[in-house]
């Protein structure tokens, strides 16, 4: 019985090999355990005993095992699992003709003699057991203790080598020239792999990158809905996709887990709409039913032109929602409320998921608040010297009314005094900001300035219908409940930055999310955009706020998302150029920004109070500021443990930067896309494009990707099923 079981179990799990492109990743993953227990575990067990040796040896297994991936070493890597998958199709042609030798050697068995050429059928099957069981209750005490001994055995066999001792989670060492294929795909079988080499080779093809969406339109139309559905999942949507929906992502969300990586979940359903849809939506969206009002003090930037009204130009690593209706921006709340009970339901208050306030409201509303926010800086600027942001000043409210001495007792100019934020450093706001958020403030009579010579008080926005007025009251109810939600689910959410004519009132109504909510710990992400030349002196305002009115600051850094259209933009309305003028001086502000956060965490922990108070995602796909920020923290003396800094990285791009970091004991996190097929091909098209721009990156995943495959094809680990002993921290 066991060698039937046994052999029986071998045909199996070659016959799930040799069907694979038919398969799930997950189903077949899961049958070839059961199927070949015993054979895996072996396999498992060799494979842990060359990680132990291959952990102290990264750097030589990478650099013999790397090579640079051509087409030629494609096709190697594909003969040499051919080669392998025929061996043993032959060793197991030669187990049946065994097999068929046993059963018809036991003719008494099966009930049929051995007839049937040597193999059992299913009724054989039905009989065996039927036999076994009636006559269990005849089964001799001696035969039972020798079944017990042998489940034992079986049982001892099958726990894991080495099993780590409760509390003391499995960490590596980290090589931090990632160039350990190892550490950077033992999350994956090697079907996964082999898919990746292949996705990455098409992602190196120009001219596939650039018609990909046509290509994925004819392919539908050829395969049709179901074949076109098995070929994404088998190619770019099972690489760069977790699954359709919440519950599918689950066995992802657990593997990262197992593995050390945390989620930040993205349910990435994309409109497909034309260019002139995009266009008219965003222009009608964009300006109020009052019409474009411009005066003196206007601002060409935060009025929208038609000319840039698609937002998409340009941009390939970044979501665009464009304003329909209010039923639309509720549907909106309740997908992203969907994302934070997943995430929460995975990751045991470790999860994050990511927001777009274009999401949640009309763009017209983000405009004019921006220009309101930018036109108060110049109103402080031209009122008492200096430039930057109203609390960098560093002004008192008796220092205002001296500079309104000469209107007299004012009434207006009093009643405005009143309403200004300020603390014993001095005016943090000139607006009260916090009744904007938390009440029913109207816009159109808050952002009024009082004339330092008439003392007439003056509009810094233009009129706002009441319906706009309840439109904006309405985005700030979403936001507060989706912030909410998330505070009690334990989630963390990070609100994406968007182009700089949004991103005044994005960052301003974020820090008052933080200031309402961050009160125990970072709840609330604002991003930064480091590519822009006043990133580090917009970062070092909102950690002075945060610090004075005593909440927890959370940042996510980027490079950015929209740099070409920006810059585009500027130099067509005739505005300032708001991006810094090449890729060094990029990476410059990035380092200079993440150094200037790192230094208050440190001095929050040097004086003992809670270095949590600033929290730092750095999230790039640039191993030069991950291994930067790497030293730093040592440098200043900021370990993985004090759960203040964490890096983060796209699902399906630059593996072997974040699972090296995951399971060396740093906080590491994917961003997890999921929907159903159809609905985020946008995305995955865009994924494509974002990956022909780093070709670089692409090579050298595709180099470790062939060393791993190679190095599993020769040990004979191509069955390999991962399994991690990680707990992310």
């Amino acid at each position: 019985m066991a060698l039937l079981r046994s052999l029986s179990a071998q045909r199996t799990t070659i016959n799930l090999v040799y069907s694979r492109n038919t398969s799930t990743n997950g189903g077949t993953a899961a049958a070839a355990a059961v199927a070949n227990g015993n054979g895996l575990r072996r396999a498992q067990a060799l494979h842990t005993t060359n990680n132990n040796n291959n952990s102290k040896n990264n750097n030589t297994n990478a650099n013999s095992d790397g090579y640079a991936a051509t087409d030629s070493e494609t096709a190697n890597i594909l003969s040499t699992l051919r080669q392998v998958l025929q061996k043993q199709h032959q060793q197991l042609q030669w187990q049946n003709l065994v097999l068929s030798s046993v059963v018809a050697g036991n003719a008494g068995i099966g009930g049929g003699g051995g007839g049937g050429g040597g193999f059992y059928s299913h009724s054989t099957t039905r009989s065996l057991h039927s036999a076994a069981r009636n006559q269990q209750a005849q089964v001799a005490p001696a035969e039972i203790a020798v079944d017990d001994e042998a489940k034992q055995r079986k049982r001892e066999a099958l726990k894991p080598v080495e099993p780590k001792p409760a509390g003391t989670p499995q960490r590596d060492p980290l090589d931090v020239s990632f160039n350990d294929p190892l550490a950077a795909f033992k999350s994956k079988t090697t079907w996964e792999l082999v898919r990746a080499y292949v996705v990455y080779m098409i992602c190196s093809s120009e001219k596939l990158v650039e018609h990909n969406m046509k290509l994925m339109k004819v392919a539908k139309q050829i395969l049709g809905q179901r074949l076109f559905t098995s070929l994404m999942k088998a190619t770019f949507y099972g690489h760069f996709v977790a699954g359709e929906d919440q519950i599918k992502i689950i066995p992802t969300l657990e593997r990262l887990r197992s593995f050390g990586v945390k989620p930040i979940l993205d349910y990435s359903v994309e409109e497909d709409i034309s260019q002139e849809e995009a266009e008219k939506r965003e222009v009608e969206s964009s300006v109020s039913s009052a019409g474009d009002v411009k005066d003196d003090g206007t601002m060409p930037q935060y009025h929208v032109d038609k000319s840039f009204a698609d937002r998409r130009y340009k941009v390939s690593s970044a979501r665009t929602y464009f304003y329909l209706n209010e039923a639309t921006c509720e549907r909106n709340m309740e997908t992203f409320i969907k994302c934070l009970e997943a995430v929460s339901g995975a990751t045991f208050g470790t999860g994050i998921t990511a927001i777009k306030l274009t999401a949640l409201g009309r763009p017209q509303l983000l405009l004019q608040l921006s220009e309101v926010i930018m036109r108060t800086r110049k109103y402080m600027e031209d009122l008492v010297g200096g430039q930057g942001n109203v609390l960098t000043h560093h002004k008192t409210i008796k220092d205002l009314e001296k500079y309104y001495a000469s209107v007299g007792d004012n009434k207006d100019v009093q009643e405005f005094l009143k309403n200004v934020t300020s603390d014993k450093e001095g005016i943090l706001h000139l607006f009260p900001w916090s009744g904007i958020v938390d009440e029913n403030s109207q816009l159109s009579d808050t952002f009024r300035v009082p004339d330092p010579q008439t003392g007439q008080m003056r509009r810094l926005i233009s009129q706002i219908p009441p319906k706009e007025e309840e439109m904006f009251r309405n985005m700030i109810r979403r936001l507060n409940t989706i912030v909410k939600t998330a505070a009690e689910l334990d989630v963390r959410i990070m609100i994406d930055a968007e182009q700089t004519y949004f991103q005044p009132a994005i960052s301003r109504i974020t820090l008052e999310m933080m200031r309402k909510y961050n009160k125990e710990k970072a709840i609330v992400f604002n991003t930064y955009q480091c590519y822009l030349r006043e990133s580090f002196r917009e970062v070092g305002t909102d950690l002075e706020q945060a610090k004075r009115q005593n909440f927890y600051f959370g940042a996510k850094l980027v490079r950015g998302a929209y740099m070409e259209q920006e810059r585009a933009r500027a130099q067509a309305l005739g505005y300032s150029d708001p991006v810094n003028p090449n890729y060094e001086a990029t990476t410059e502000m990035y380092h200079k920004t993440l150094t200037e956060c790192l230094r208050r965490i440190k001095l929050f922990k040097d004086s003992g109070e809670d270095a949590k108070k600033i929290g730092i995602m750095v999230a790039s796909h640039n191993e030069d500021t991950v291994r930067f920020a790497i030293e730093k923290m040592k440098e200043i003396g900021i370990s993985p443990e004090d759960k203040v800094i964490c890096f983060g990285q796209l699902l399906g791009m630059c593996d072997y930067i974040t699972f090296p970091l995951g399971q060396a004991g740093y906080s590491a996190y994917k961003y997890i896309p999921y929907g159903p097929v159809e609905e985020v091909l946008p995305y995955l098209s865009r994924r494509a494009q974002e990956n022909k721009g780093v070709l670089k990156k692409i090579q050298k995943e595709k180099r470790l990707l062939a060393a791993e495959i190679r190095r599993r094809a020769f040990r004979g680990q191509l069955f390999y099923k991962p399994k991690g002993n990680y707990v992310p921290i």
